[in-house]
């Protein structure tokens, strides 16, 4: 067992004013009716697919074009193409569709931004060897062939659950998004491109002399791969009856879903598609579920002035939560009146009944979740609605939260996986063969049991302590000392990344109240200690998501200092020269505003394919981590005043 460094470090100076500073930050960010929301930025995909949907049905708002494209120049990067994270190399598809949503702009392609960027896309392969959705979004816009797309028919609606392929089998976000690309790709829809702009300067070879667009790299992908070449050559074959018949259930399935001007699912990808196969079915744009569809879209566009960005969803439930526990903890108690007029802003949006994708599976288990965004309640988030429950435990208000947090534990305990696991959406969603289909290809499918979640969830099961849990207990804490890495490490899924992973494990071991001596958690603390750079901050770079990683070696965060320092105090660790370097670090690199303003992304959306930088993650986290230890150390230097003022 490694030996744990003297508790012999002082606090650092400043930390009343950090503290003091960050915790007003909050509070001035609060809306007035008691939620905190911050801007979730993705990579540059989504707003050059805004363009892309203004051209595909015909409809430019060429003020809002100019902002938004403004915006994706700006984001170019000095490889000359756009990465999927901060720092990150330069990725294909979303340099392709950049592109293109620049020339739809107007942007001349002699233009040294442009030159550039085409020449970076041709030295890696160029528009021939970009994902399945950049080849969907070609297809509709004439620059490929329709061969190039994977075969994914409409019918595949009408498979029984036993068949190797159905709905269930896949993600919340992978429904939401195949469904309406299921009747855009079967009735071949075409963009409308208005000014009949094309990118054949982007391709190598003229993509109709391109043989293979989607390469197989094991013997399971070429064996899908043939089976798509088969099921194309029938296609022919079915009879306009069964097509008609698929596409009214497609159809019905997402009118069931729409969820009025939040959207389908109430993430972007799936929103465009939904407006445009809606389109297709014949609704015209005034129609309430075209127009209420387009409303949820243009809601997610971000004013920066004479630029505009566009957003891949909102997270006003996840930010509320989280600036809960950090304002818990800065204020040494559990309930505050700005806490508490989070905590009743979201307990009244918590789902407890109504449909739900979940309730295929458990048709008699209650709900009691909360959505990640205002609305999403077909598909309550179980990260969400553990961080939310603890936040309501934290205050001790069982005659208000008593009912909202028990339905909300049983809903989280009824979802757990058969290996004792937890995932964000789902339970079972793990037939990772799916994963290997040509229209896969991003590896993002499923949504599995992960560590980070069923940390969050055995969280705030602990606290509560009720012994008719223990079988969950036993289960969920067999699987997460199953997933421990070589290195004491757990993988972060939804946070970057195993820092992340590795502070939610040991939060859930501190409320559990487990033996912090125990190997696998000094492995842990040994872990997070060993990634502590010279300065005090700790950082990992989104490279780390691949294998072997790449990226960064440099990076310094202030919300990955603060997963580390949280980590490291919930194994027990108290006044040691680690803790005391981290706390130093995040009061110098704090702003004058009381916040961070770290650049690097935050978490995978999917690793390797899709990242967020959710922009309260240098709000709260920081405040967290500086205000659990000055509590540890019992109010140092009048820090009590400060954290029980405002």
């Amino acid at each position: 067992m490694p030996s744990r460094e003297p508790a012999s470090a002082a606090p650092p100076a400043g930390l009343a004013a950090a503290i003091g500073a960050a915790r007003q930050r909050l509070f001035t960010d609060q809306k007035p009716d008691g939620h905190w929301i911050y801007e979730c930025e993705a990579d540059c995909t989504i707003p050059a697919e805004y363009i892309l949907m203004m051209h595909f049905i015909g409809d430019v708002d060429t003020v809002l074009q100019e902002r938004v494209a403004r915006y994706i120049r700006h984001k170019q990067a000095a490889h000359g193409g756009w990465p999927l994270y901060y720092g990150g190399d330069l990725d294909l598809s979303c340099a392709v569709k950049c592109y293109y949503a620049l020339k739809l702009a107007g942007d001349d392609v002699d233009a040294p931004h442009m030159a550039h960027a085409r020449e970076a896309i041709l030295a890696r392969g160029g528009a021939g060897a970009v994902n399945v959705f950049t080849l969907i979004a070609l297809a509709q816009f004439g620059q490929v062939p329709w061969r190039a797309v994977p075969f994914i028919p409409v019918e595949v609606m009408l498979l029984p659950a036993a068949s190797p392929f159905h709905l269930s089998k896949v993600s919340y976000w992978s429904r939401t998004v195949m469904v309406p690309l299921f009747i855009l790709t079967s009735l071949r829809t075409m963009a409308r491109n208005p000014k009949g702009v094309n990118v054949r300067e982007l391709f190598t070879i003229p993509p109709e002399a391109q043989r293979d667009f989607v390469p197989a790299h094991n013997a399971l992908q070429r064996l899908f791969k043939g089976l798509d070449r088969v099921g194309r050559s029938f296609e022919p074959l079915i009879p306009q009856f069964v097509r008609k018949r698929a596409i009214k259930k497609a159809e019905d399935w997402i009118i069931e879903r729409l969820n009025g001007t939040d959207g389908i699912g109430a993430i972007f990808p799936a929103m465009v598609n939904v407006y445009e196969a809606l389109g297709e079915l014949g609704y015209p744009a005034d129609h309430p579920y075209r127009a209420n569809t387009r409303r949820a879209i243009d809601d997610l566009v971000l004013d920066h002035g004479d630029m505009a960005s566009v957003q891949p969803c909102v997270s006003p439930v996840w930010d509320t939560g989280l600036a809960s526990l950090a304002l818990q903890e800065a204020a040494g108690a559990g309930d505050t009146p700005p806490v508490r007029a989070g905590l009743d802003w979201l307990a009244a949006r918590q789902v407890f009944d109504g449909p739900g994708d979940w309730k295929r599976d458990h048709p008699g288990l209650r709900g009691g979740g909360w959505p990640f965004q205002y609305a999403n309640d077909h598909y309550p988030d179980l990260d969400d609605t553990a961080v939310i429950a603890w936040a309501m435990v934290n205050t001790g208000d069982g005659a208000t939260y008593g009912r909202a947090i028990t339905r909300a534990a049983d809903w989280l305990i009824g979802m757990q996986s058969s290996n004792g696991g937890i995932a964000a959406f789902d339970t079972d969603n793990n037939h990772e063969y799916l994963n290997q289909i040509p229209f896969a290809d991003h590896g993002a499918l499923l949504d599995p049991p992960t560590a980070d979640v069923t940390a969050r969830v055995v969280t705030l099961v602990g606290l509560l302590q009720r012994p008719e849990d223990a079988l969950f207990f036993d289960r969920a804490m067999a699987y997460l000392k199953r997933e421990q890495e070589a290195d004491g490490s757990w993988f972060g899924r939804w946070g970057t990344n195993y820092i992340y992973g590795t502070w939610s494990v040991l939060t859930a071991a501190q409320a559990l109240g487990e033996d912090m001596s125990q190997d696998w958690i000094q492995r842990a603390v040994a872990y997070l200690k060993g990634m502590q750079r010279t300065d005090g901050s700790w950082g990992e770079d989104n490279g780390s998501y691949w294998d072997p990683p790449r990226g960064r070696a440099d990076v310094s965060t202030s919300f990955q200092t603060a997963w580390a320092m949280l980590g490291l105090m919930a194994a027990g660790e108290r006044g040691t020269p680690a803790l005391a370097r981290g706390a130093a670090w995040l009061i110098a690199a704090q702003g004058e505003d009381g916040a961070w303003h770290d650049p690097e992304h935050t978490a995978p959306g999917f690793p390797r394919v899709f990242y967020l930088k959710y922009h309260g993650y240098t709000r709260y986290f920081p405040l967290w981590a500086l205000a659990r230890y000055r509590n540890l150390h019992g109010d140092p230097a009048g820090d009590a005043a400060t954290a029980s003022a405002g």
